[in-house]
């Protein structure tokens, strides 16, 4: 008999906790006949929401028609490795995070360089609500109406100089309130980085909420990025530092697992990880897997920029 240890066992093959605890629900469907075709559960409703709400939010036709997973997915299965390994740590380890007081660093190529409080780093943006899919690395999904504004305004009202090719983020180091960062699993802080035109792509945002509110601990609070043809890995959270370099930046996951990871991290079918395949995914509240779209679908607005590279070696 071959026993599989779980470290073999990659997490697309694993059912969420909150998937497994419906499973009643799943046989009870199908022992009355309601039970769809496609075998789906449909999301559960948004659930509670405590966070304090976002004022003057406004809608955008971004993700419109897509059927959105609900606030107790979004904000309870998470990858958050400052908060611990597992899907559930984040939200039990986060739930005491603050987001206030918050400086942003802005800093390397560019004219307005500077510590920016948080609060006076959003306020001349308008907030906009943009539905996007979430694909992580492990083969689950998600669809989540986030909340923020868009990175390419920001980086225009920050005036990087012309000699800046590349944006690069850092996450909060801080083992006092992020207990996984007592683990080495990284090392840390926790940085990523876009290219300059990959950044400013009306898609990328900063998301400073979710469905409505503020950002939760567990999902990047108090401002986040997402970069939504790509890997989550790559949409870094807790952003405490902005910096604009001439030379591309060595990711985290890049400098760990080198093999597994590269810089670009598009969401690709053709290119599997080096321990599972990438060529489907797992939606939380479906049951079937789905294949994956090549740019999480988002091809007709990101493809051209990578027209002519070898997506495979620049993986």
């Amino acid at each position: 008999m071959l026993i599989r240890k779980p470290t073999d066992i990659p997490f697309s093959e694993v059912t969420p906790q909150s998937l497994y605890l419906r499973r009643r629900e799943f046989f009870q469907a199908a022992a009355s006949g309601a039970l769809a075709a496609a075998t789906v559960l449909a999301p559960r409703g948004a659930g509670a929401q405590t966070g304090p709400k976002l004022p003057n939010v406004r809608k955008t036709p971004y993700g419109q028609g897509e059927r959105l997973n609900s606030y107790a997915d979004v904000t309870g299965y998470n990858n958050f490795y400052e908060f611990g390994t597992g899907k559930e740590d984040p939200a039990a380890n986060a739930k005491d995070f603050t987001g206030r007081p918050w400086t942003i660093k802005v800093d390397g190529r560019v004219k307005n360089a500077g510590d920016h409080d948080i609060d006076s780093f959003i306020k001349p943006y308008a907030l906009e609500e943009r539905i996007y899919r979430l694909r992580c690395v492990e083969g689950w999904s998600m669809v989540i109406p986030w909340v923020g504004i868009p990175l390419a305004d920001v980086i225009n009202r920050l005036e990087p100089e012309p000699g800046a090719r590349f944006v690069e983020f850092t996450t909060l180091n801080d083992a006092r309130r992020m207990p996984g960062l007592n683990v080495p699993v990284l090392r840390w802080p926790y940085v990523e980085g876009l290219r300059m035109d990959e950044a400013m792509n009306p898609l990328s945002i900063l998301a400073v909420g979710v469905y409505g509110e503020a950002l939760p601990g567990q999902n990047g609070a108090p401002i986040r990025l997402v970069v939504p043809w790509k890997y989550g890995f790559k949409s870094t959270k807790s952003i405490v530092r902005i910096r604009f370099t001439d030379s591309e930046p060595r990711n985290s996951w890049q400098v760990s697992a080198p093999r597994e990871y590269g810089f670009y991290a598009n969401v690709n079918p053709e290119v599997d990880h080096p321990r599972w395949s990438q060529a489907t995914e797992r939606r939380l509240g479906e049951f079937r897997r789905r294949p994956t779209e090549m740019f999480n679908g988002y091809g007709d607005q990101v493809a051209r920029m990578y027209a002519g590279m070898d997506l495979r070696k620049n993986f």
